[in-house]
């Protein structure tokens, strides 16, 4: 994505750092986090520092090359004690985003030197190689996903599925910058997207810097748009797709689906493939994180030149972080490999794999 005109990753790694762009800080502030060691990844993972479901992959990536980076002496026995356990506190950190747990898989299993130091170089080279994967993947997203935009569309989008949620381009929001490109006329409704605020803060932010037009409305204003007939398309992300097709993402996507499936409005999931998850059967067994709540019972904002947090009320708070979209309200799955069915993408990521 390009920042003030220079171009930047969400993520990357720099020798032994993992830098990231600092997403609690936007829209009123433009900072890079830099990682000094895998614990302190793992922290930025759990905190928030970084988000989104690619974003996290890669994250968590560059942090188990990181943790194999930390390792000093040639005991290969020792070196897989350390590296178990550095897995173990990555993925410990978010339970319902499948690209953590694919992430880390990839590189573990790309170590297989017979020395530390080439097992070392090995996990770097295949961190670096998941992440710049995951960028090409979401430009293929954006490709396919374009010929769903048509000239003066509407599309309405949840949570942040952009560049910020991926190493590049995104997943709901490249279709939308392919469309761009390619002179069509569309207007995109943000979703808040309470209670961290990614859409009125992320998403709204990246479509300011790509001068898309667009506006901010509260999560509960969507319906009135769809029944005004102002919405024609709706795109969202995902944290975790079962193989019945089923969708784990942002709590909230679920009512969008229902209220798109009542006024009759294609609603689409846009992933990668290392979002399915060929182990879940259906969004029964998806784990859904609950995080803490003062998420709900807090807002952070800018005062001045200061970041401020305002507390909104004084009862307790649940804050379940996703919520599940049966298939039955999915009209089809953006993929890298095209558009599919829910039913059909069982299928069609064993057909991408054997490619």
């Amino acid at each position: 994505m390009k920042v003030k005109g220079k171009q930047y990753q969400t993520v990357w790694m720099r020798e032994n750092e993992v830098c990231m762009i600092n997403q609690p800080l936007l829209p009123h502030r433009f900072s890079i986090f830099k990682s000094k060691d895998h614990k302190q990844t793992a922290k930025a993972i759990k905190n928030m520092t970084v988000r989104g479901a690619g974003a996290i992959g890669a994250t968590a990536a560059y942090g188990l090359a990181q943790a194999a980076l930390e390792f000093t002496g040639t005991d290969l026995k020792k070196f897989n004690t350390h590296l178990d356990k550095a897995y173990e506190t990555l993925a410990s950190t978010r339970p319902t985003a499948q690209d953590l747990f694919t992430a880390l898989d990839f590189v573990n299993l790309a170590m297989s030197g017979k020395s530390v130091a080439s097992q070392q170089r090995q996990a770097v080279k295949a961190a670096k190689k998941y992440a710049k994967r995951d960028a090409k993947a979401c430009l293929a997203i954006g490709k396919h996903g374009s010929k769903l935009i048509k000239d003066g569309f509407g599309v309405l989008t949840h949570c942040n599925a952009g560049a910020l949620a991926f190493v590049d381009h995104g997943s709901a929001l490249s279709p939308i910058y392919q469309a761009k490109k390619q002179g069509k006329k569309f207007f995109v409704f943000v979703d808040e997207t309470r209670p961290r605020l990614q859409g009125a803060r992320l998403t709204a932010w990246e479509l300011k810097q790509a001068g898309i037009l667009h506006s901010v409305i509260a999560d509960n204003a969507s319906g009135h748009y769809m029944q005004q007939g102002m919405v024609d398309l709706c795109i969202t992300g995902a944290d975790r797709v079962a193989r019945i097709g089923d969708v784990a993402n942002k709590i909230g996507t679920y009512e969008k689906a229902v209220l798109a499936k009542e006024n009759k409005i294609p609603f689409y999931v846009a992933i990668p493939w290392t979002t399915f998850d060929p182990a879940c059967k259906s969004g029964k067994d998806i784990p859904i994180e609950e995080r803490g709540q003062e998420e709900v019972t807090h807002v952070w904002g800018a005062q001045g030149k200061k970041r401020a947090k305002i507390k909104v009320t004084t009862s307790q708070a649940k804050n379940p972080a996703f919520d599940v979209t049966p298939a039955k309200y999915i009209t089809g799955i953006i993929t890298p490999d095209g558009i599919f069915p829910p039913k059909s993408v069982k299928k069609a990521h064993l057909d991408a794999k054997t490619e």
